[in-house]
């Protein structure tokens, strides 16, 4: 019983002294549900796995030795260098480690860079070609989806990492909940793209299409920005000659009234 209330009162204090999240703090408290779904889709969700294989199961037994171990899938730490904002490079990033290139010598300090390399892919719902940089299992991944838009429609953002492909995924959104005006010249094609990619939009309200795609920074801008037009001051002019308008309108209805009266 001691134990079971040591344990409670333990509980509690962790959520007495426990710091105010992101989310809780300043203007950013009034961010909309729309954006921190995003964000959890961004930064809270397990991204797959990419420069590892992951184990299935809890455990594994040692061929040489017959020991049971338990699986332990850890992630292998990346470096996301400001670079990655600029391309694509489909789940890499910057892998850092030990190499040792000698036998007799110390280990040294080693990265490991992927393979970056300039190409052109092709939307088909903004209608435009792009030449970005990429890596190799950026194109095998959107050869696997297809095409350019169902690899970034069907991939969530922790996958995505790269701010060029979030915007990007954003403006599709847009464009697909826009009924795709890009095509108007040609309502058969128009017709033909919203069919192939409207099932995507089942997955967002207007409102999280709205909010997609927004750095931190960028979304407290928006929120500061609609809380100023909120509140911006009206000039007393304005007041004056609306409150004036209004006193003049109601003085005519009345001689407007008493007229009648008088001639009926």
């Amino acid at each position: 019983m001691a134990s079971s209330r040591l344990q409670v009162s333990a509980r509690q204090l962790s959520r007495t002294f426990k710091g105010k999240g992101r989310f809780e703090i300043g203007i950013a408290s009034e961010l909309p549900k729309a954006y921190k779904k995003f964000w959890r889709e961004w930064k809270v969700l397990k991204p797959a796995a990419v420069h590892f294989i992951p184990q299935e199961g809890k455990w594994k037994r040692d061929e040489l030795t017959g020991q049971t171990l338990p699986i332990q899938n850890i992630p292998i730490p990346l470096k996301y260098p400001q670079e990655i904002n600029l391309g694509i490079w489909g789940g890499e990033a910057v892998v850092k480690g030990f190499q040792k290139r000698d036998p007799k010598s110390r280990r040294v300090p080693h990265y490991w860079v992927p393979v970056l390399k300039r190409t052109v892919v092709k939307s088909e719902v903004l209608n435009t070609h792009l030449s970005v940089t990429v890596t190799d299992r950026t194109i095998k991944l959107i050869h696997d989806h297809y095409g350019f838009d169902h690899y970034l429609l069907k991939t969530p953002a922790c996958d995505l990492v790269s701010m060029l492909a979030l915007k990007l995924k954003r403006q599709i959104l847009i464009e697909l909940s826009n009924g795709c005006p890009r095509y108007a010249h040609n309502p058969e094609k128009q017709k033909e793209i919203l069919d192939e990619y409207k099932t995507y939009l089942s997955s967002y309200t207007p409102d999280e299409i709205e909010w997609y795609g927004l750095s931190w920074f960028e979304a407290l801008q928006k929120i500061a920005k609609q809380k100023e037009a909120a509140n911006k001051p009206i000039p007393l002019k304005n007041i004056y000659r609306k409150n004036l308008l209004e006193k003049l309108k109601a003085e005519g209805i009345e001689e407007g009234n008493k007229s009648a009266d008088e001639i009926s």
